[in-house]
């Protein structure tokens, strides 16, 4: 079958390569792959900025149908549209893993990175990492699972927002709309802000239930702060954009060291909380806004490219010029 593989260290070393087929093991399915969503932690995979075990297929976004499973392995899956945590295995043992945070285990191996990931026709996963997708989402829109996940794991089950609180959404790409969408799900009064370059991609939000501006938001006029740029500047933006007794909100992964004003949180007593990767309450969560229909996740879909333009497709996040980008290994 088809996959890329990242297969030594240095950027240049990932290639489309024929690689066997996987058998599923046991308490294992096997899925065909429909789409991968293409994410940043991809270009850190490709530039060996994150912790990987060498050779991989990569990707980690999937949406798949079932079709077959291994032993000791529950046959009604067969047959099934399912999204996939990303977790391959984790300890079980630790106190993060005892303690229901298996995104907090230092042992965890998730595909993409340490098993093979969704850039790929075939995937194997534990059907314990499974999730049904609603019969109304369609593909491309359930494809987006994964990033939804992340974001309600750190808005709502590691946050707060209240209903009628004005909030402020710095970074407006795929996971900034996402954010924009689960706030304003939560009752929030949403701005989603970016930077002058952004006016185009902000342009095509309209209509989506959320006030976009390219102007530097205002000093303490917001409740909440959700940061989604990984930039320094944005995330002193939006703590400077935060009102006294306010909630500064981190989901952007910044990649390296950043200065910010760390004193406002101090003076204005923020709360600051962050979320990394999901847990599985929180893919309940995402699947549940899906099937409800009560976020409109179109205007995050971007270009969908097959797996050939792999190089494509990952050039397309890194010029920021795109909504979310998903590979199709079907075609």
């Amino acid at each position: 079958m088809k996959a890329v593989v990242k297969f030594a260290a240095g950027p240049a070393n990932v290639e489309l390569r024929d690689v066997p087929e996987p058998t599923p093991g046991p308490g294992q399915a096997l899925l065909e792959v429909i789409y991968t969503g293409v994410c940043g932690t991809d270009l850190h995979v490709m530039h060996d900025e994150y912790k990987l075990h060498l050779p991989v297929v990569m990707g980690h976004e999937v949406l798949g149908r079932v079709i077959g499973v291994g032993p000791d392995a529950d046959p009604a899956w067969v047959g099934r549209r399912v999204v996939v945590e990303t977790f391959f295995r984790c300890c079980e043992r630790c106190e993060m893993c005892r303690a229901g945070r298996r995104n907090m285990c230092e042992n965890r191996e998730s595909i993409g990175s340490f098993r093979d990931g969704g850039f790929a026709e075939r995937l194997v996963v534990p059907t314990l990492n499974l999730h049904a997708v609603p019969d109304n989402v369609p593909d491309e829109l359930a494809a987006l699972a994964e990033p939804l996940a992340c974001t309600c794991h750190a808005l709502i089950l590691r946050s707060s927002i209240k209903a009628g609180s004005r909030v402020l959404v710095t970074g407006p790409g795929p996971m900034g709309y996402l954010a924009a969408q689960v706030a304003r799900a939560s009752g929030g009064q949403v701005t989603l802000a970016g930077i002058p370059k952004d006016a185009e991609r902000l342009a095509g939000l309209a209509g989506t239930g959320i006030e976009t501006t390219v102007e530097t938001p205002p000093e303490m006029a917001y409740d909440v702060a959700i940061e989604c740029s990984g930039s320094g500047p944005g995330a002193g933006n939006a703590m400077r954009a935060t009102k006294r007794g306010g909630s500064y909100i981190q989901v952007g992964i910044f990649g390296r060291d950043v200065t910010v004003p760390l004193d406002i949180l101090i003076l204005r007593e923020l709360v600051m909380t962050a979320g990394f990767s999901h847990s599985p309450r929180a893919w309940d969560l995402a699947l549940d806004l899906m099937g409800r229909e009560v976020i409109d996740l179109r205007p995050a879909v971007g270009t969908i490219f097959p797996i050939g333009e792999w190089k494509q497709a990952l050039d397309a996040i890194t010029d920021g010029k795109t909504m979310k980008v998903l590979i199709d290994p079907r075609r």
